[in-house]
């Protein structure tokens, strides 16, 4: 049943994704009149890995929606990295699976349930700027054409595509920082009892690598990523030379569980691909009366192309901001400024990527070093520098300690 659309909100959340949802529920238990639009109808599809690791658990756990989130995920306890000569190292950590399509709309119903509003089709066409330049709302496009709504504060979590931001003016680059490619395969035979997530490296993956991530009901997320997949030069980028389909094929034919996987179980609709935005770059994070939050804010890590659980935290700490009052667009900035060294270090990691001899070191040492295991492990729960485990200071303590 469509809502009446209001003349005026508090709140306007545009993009309906984790990083919207989390806002709007935020702003809505606070007693904040928000409405929250997207594009596409609830439950719509969205091109991701679907994993949930240590970040992505903390923030549902503040959201109070953890535990239903993981009602309907695949739990899992380690995630096993596999080097190009084969060598592999499970790295435990408390990780799960969840398709987006299923995730959004756990996330949404939950901002709805606590009194945000919801209307779609909405399509971000423009700010609505005062005298001043304060942003006091949004022209939207939906099914019968243009509309206005006004409001207090607009959240912008549009994703990586670049027209929101330029719409909006906030954007700095127009080209993504990286792209991916994945499918679900139905294969419940192989969905063995145990079995975590799995990330591969290969030279003919470079500069980028491939997963498998066990999803409900015997499907798998099967896909492969390139974080860098364009140069940023005068903001403006270059797209490089990669061919996801052939990346994934090659990935198909160096890994053979991918093979087997696409060899005995059935693929569910297309290979689908997405642009990803990374490291906390490619956009101002504010302007006056309006926050950019989730991978429209650039919230995803490079070395791994998660996404979920930044995108999440920016939205928490996007409404934080605006329930504080007075200077909420100076709060948002310090407070992503703080996490922007973290990104810088993923960025930096990001080198395995490109030199995927670093991954068979790091497995390799892994194996026969319980310190640098639990190093790895606090990489993935976000305690440990991952900078350090790649630079030069880092593989020389890996090779002689």
């Amino acid at each position: 049943m469509p809502i009446e659309l209001p003349s005026h909100c508090e709140v306007l959340v545009v993009g309906a994704g984790p990083a919207g949802s989390a806002a709007a529920a935020t702003l809505a238990r606070a007693g904040r009149s928000v409405l929250l639009v997207d594009q596409h109808p609830l439950g719509r599809d969205k091109v991701c890995g679907d994993g949930l690791i240590p970040d992505a658990h903390a923030a549902l756990a503040r959201m109070g929606m953890l535990d239903a989130v993981m009602a309907r995920a695949t739990r899992m306890d380690h995630v096993t990295f596999t080097g190009p000569r084969g060598g592999q190292l499970a790295v435990a950590g408390q990780l799960a699976v969840l398709p987006r399509r299923e995730l959004d709309a756990l996330l949404n119903e939950h901002a709805q349930s606590l009194g945000a509003r919801f209307m779609t089709p909405a399509r971000f066409e423009a700010p609505l700027v005062d005298t001043a330049g304060r942003v006091i709302g949004a022209r939207l496009k939906g099914a019968e054409g243009s509309f206005e709504v006004r409001a207090d504060w607009v959240l912008l979590a549009t994703g990586a595509n670049a027209a929101s931001l330029v719409a909006a003016g906030v954007c700095e680059r127009h080209t993504p920082s990286g792209v991916a490619l994945r499918g679900y395969v139905q294969a419940p035979h192989l969905a063995e009892q145990g079995r975590g997530l799995e990330v591969v490296w290969s030279r003919a993956l470079r500069p980028g690598y491939g997963w498998i991530f066990p999803a409900p009901g015997g499907i798998f997320n099967i896909g492969v990523g390139v974080a860098d997949s364009h140069n940023d030069l005068g903001g403006k980028g270059r797209k490089k030379d990669y061919n996801l389909r052939e990346l994934f094929e090659a990935f198909v034919c160096v890994y053979e569980p991918a093979a087997r996987l696409m060899r005995e179980g059935r693929l569910l609709g297309e290979l689908k691909g997405a642009p990803l935005r990374c490291t906390l770059a490619g956009a101002r994070w504010s302007r006056p009366g309006l926050l950019v939050i989730g991978e429209a804010a650039g919230s995803t890590y490079s070395l791994t192309g998660e996404g979920i659980g930044k995108a999440l935290e920016t939205g928490l700490l996007a409404a934080d901001a605006v329930l504080a009052g007075e200077g909420a667009e100076e709060r948002y900035e310090r407070e992503l400024v703080a996490l922007r060294p973290k990104f810088e270090l993923y960025q930096k990691a990001n080198r395995i990527n490109a030199h995927p001899w670093l991954a068979e070191l790091l497995i390799w040492r892994g194996r026969r070093s319980p310190r640098l295991l639990q190093r790895m492990e606090g990489v993935l729960s976000e305690t440990v520098n991952p900078g350090n485990l790649v630079s030069v200071r880092g593989l020389t303590r890996m090779l002689f300690t």
